[in-house]
This record gives C-alpha cells, structure tokens and sequence, in this order.
C-alpha cells in the first residue's frame, strides 16, 4: 500500500496536499517535489517542560551576547568579531572550494581551549584525520564522529557537551522518523529545526556545512536560510589561489562583509591586505586598465576594472562582463554611444573585474566607463589614479556612499590621484593633501581626463 505524500516547495517549504505548478505561499513556479507526508506531533511543551508565557518587553534582561575569539582574524571579522555562543550558522559553497577545510583550521585554532565536535556524514574519521594532519597539530579538544543519524548525534552532543559542533553537511543528515531520503525538502528541513533548538536549549554554536545548487543557492529549502542565524557564502573559482568568505545575512553584525584567504597546500591563508593582493601583476601603462575602491562591508578594497573594445567580425557585436553587472554595462555603453558620441555600435566589448570579484554597487560605473573609452581611444589612464562613482541616463556623474573611506584607500595604497563626483570632491578637497581629487560632473569630461 502507498504511504501517504505530500508536495513541498523547494523555495519556502511550503506543504499542499496535491501538486500546482506555482507555489501557493511564494509564488515561485516549478518547485514542487512529491515527498512523504510528515507526522506532526504534539511538541508544544517537549523541551522546555512548560508552557511558555510572554513578558513584557521592558522586563527582558540583557546583556551583550558572548563571544569567541578564533584568532583567525578575516573569519572573525565576517562574523561580526568573533562567534556568537549559542548561533546557528550556515556556510554554503561550491564542491572543492575549502568549507571543509575553514572549519577544520577553527576548530584547530580553537582546539586547545575549548571542547568541539565535528560530525562528518560524508567522509570517514580516518580521511578527516588525513586531511587534519596538512594544517598542523590539533589539541585534544576536537573530537570526530562519522554519521548521518541526527538522532544519535543529538544524543552524542546531549553526552559530550561540546561548546561548538561542525555537521558536514546538512544534505547528509536524516531524521530516523523521517521517510524521506537525506537531502530532501522536508529532510533538510526538519534536521535544521532540530540543531536550531539544540543551539539555543543548550547554548552550543552549530555550524552547518550546505552544498550549493548550479544557479549558486544552498541546496534544499529556502526556508533553511531564514531558520539560521548567519549565512556565509564562500566564493572562488577552484582554478584560483583565492577565496571569498562573505556574509549574506548575519544577525549580530554587518551584512557583505568579507574576508580573504590565499589556498596554499597547508590549508587557507589570510590576506590582511587584498587590496594589495587584488592588484598584484596590475600591468601599467596598459588602455582599459582603471583602479576602483569599492565598498565590501565596513572594508574598502581596490579592485582592477579591465575593458577591451575592438571591431567585431560580427554582425551583432557581442557583449560580455565579468564580476561586474552584465545588463549595466550595456546601459553604460549607450550612455557613451549618446552622450559622447562613440560609435561603438560596430564594436565588441569584453569587461572583466580582475581577481575574480563580484561587485555590483554602483560606484562601479565610472571606472567601467572610464575604461571603456580607454580601451576604445587606445589612451591608458595614468597607472596611479583611482576612480569611483554612479554615471546617470544623461551622463552625470553622481555621489556614492563611504566616498572618505574609497579616498583613504587609495591613498594608502600610494595612489597619488582619485577621479571622483565633483560635488563630494568639493567636500574632502583639502582633507587628504597627500593625494589629488579630480572632480568630474559629466561623463563628457572624461575624455579630458583620458587627454592628461
């Protein structure tokens, strides 16, 4: 005899009872999967032993939530300045990129003075142990446990006491009263529910590991994202030496903040300067070559903006960008085609942030234009100017936010000129005598720039 089913939305979780083809609660069309209806019990009072009553606002006593120190200075920073006790936090990325290989290096950092657990539900104790020895000596503090029954390791976690628990990863995981394979909506679900109580019953930080599907989202439901405390995605090509830790969503700090790390042979390495590392092998003298501060949290970081314009072979020229938003740098070249009057209808534009970065804030937009026109005009931007702000429909150049932290930046770098929005050159233009402001209001002025 068939056992009953129900149908879940991937996006919000949602449960119907028969299948649509757009979601009731979300909206979202074609996310419906068919999966074994769960039994609801009664779990009103299970934990806690009472039924909980409301208190008056006034009355809630608090005080500021406890934190750890990893010493691993760019986690701590993404995390908002240490880990939170008693958070649920989400690191999503994609296979390879080093999840495993971050928490390892925590728990290594962390492995003398505190009690951690590290579940594994896809790798032995012994390839967790082989892993290990490439980072170095761990204290006796870490222990291993290879499973996938979340009520064994519930019941472990009850015995073991440990202050910070690792489960790799929540796709692994399953429920025994659970008929779904692990990884399914109502699995990963309801296994996140469970560590997100026992995070908060017994003030023990969960850290949960969550692959990525192809579109760069945490594998299962959307609803896993709002349940946690913090998310952190970790970003880099797997080619590449560097990686990206950025914060989504973070409920005790600042949201896209970042930290840098280097992939050495010893595990991941901080980059305490990426600016610095991010314009290493930057070629000088070079058309479509223009620096940009850009904005990643409360940090600035100067990033190379590199556009290449030629003649197509084509009839329709082909477009492509890089780590910068596709759809604004066609909007940027036809404000170039109308405003300035270049022909670039005929042209192929390739636009690529260099590093491997994704920036889509706005202040983008005058570095993209200015080497756009580079490239087209053949004529290279000096190689120690900086430059940022937003360029309107009309090819007005407006102002950004945190244009005093993008100046101090660049002028710590030792860059010795900033093109940025006249009305904020006006303001910092006898604040930073160590470097020149250049204030532009139109993109019609850039072609004096590019002139220089």
């Amino acid at each position: 005899m068939k056992g009953k089913t129900s149908f879940y939305c991937t996006e919000c979780g949602n449960e119907s009872a028969k299948w649509q083809g757009k979601c009731p609660a979300c909206g979202a069309w074609n996310t419906l999967v068919e999966e074994p209806a769960k039994n609801v019990k009664n779990t009103v009072s299970a934990r806690s032993g009472h039924i909980a009553a409301p208190v008056a606002l006034s009355q809630v006593s608090f005080q500021s939530e406890e934190r750890i120190l990893t010493g691993i200075h760019e986690f701590d920073r993404v995390l908002g300045g240490g880990i939170v006790v008693g958070s649920l936090v989400l690191i999503g990325g994609d296979p390879g990129i080093g999840k495993s290989t971050l928490l390892l290096q925590v728990c290594k950092a962390l492995s003398e003075s505190r009690n951690l657990l590290y579940v594994s539900g896809e790798e032995s104790a012994k390839q967790i142990k082989m892993r290990a020895d490439r980072l170095g000596t761990f204290g006796d503090g870490v222990k291993l446990l290879a499973e996938n029954s979340l009520d064994i390791i519930e019941e472990v976690i009850k015995t073991a006491a440990p202050e910070i628990v690792v489960i790799d990863s929540i796709q692994t995981m399953s429920r025994d009263d659970l008929s779904a394979a692990p990884g399914s909506v109502s699995q990963v679900r309801e296994c996140t529910n469970t560590l997100l109580h026992v995070a908060k019953d017994n003030n023990i930080t969960v850290f949960i590991v969550g692959h990525v599907t192809k579109e760069g989202q945490v594998a299962g439901p959307r609803v896993l994202e709002h349940m946690v405390d913090t998310v952190l995605y970790f970003e880099g090509e797997q080619s590449a030496n560097y990686r990206i830790l950025r914060a989504v969503k973070n409920r005790f700090g600042s949201t896209d903040e970042i930290g840098v790390f280097e992939m050495k042979t010893e595990g991941l390495r901080e980059v305490s300067n990426p600016s610095e590392y991010m314009l290493q092998g930057r070629p000088l003298g070079e058309p479509g070559s223009v620096v940009a501060p850009v904005v990643e949290g409360s940090r600035s970081i100067l990033v190379e903006i590199q556009a290449l314009v030629c003649k197509t072979s084509f009839q329709i020229p082909r477009r492509t960008a890089a780590g910068a938003d596709y759809n604004r740098m066609n909007l940027l070249l036809a404000v170039l085609e109308k405003r300035l009057g270049t022909e670039l209808s005929w042209c192929d534009a390739y636009l690529n942030v260099a590093g491997g970065l994704k920036i889509n804030e706005p202040a983008l937009d005058l570095a993209i234009v200015l080497a756009l026109l580079s490239s087209f005009k053949n004529r290279p931007l000096d190689g120690k100017t900086a430059c940022f702000g937003e360029v309107g429909l009309t090819g007005e150049v407006r102002g950004v936010s945190h244009a005093e932290q993008r100046i101090k930046e660049a002028a710590k770098l030792g860059f010795e000129a900033c093109i940025l929005p006249a009305v904020q050159c006006r303001e910092y233009a006898n604040k930073y005598p160590e470097i020149k402001l250049i204030g532009v209001g139109s993109v019609r002025e850039l072609a004096a720039v590019l002139a220089k």
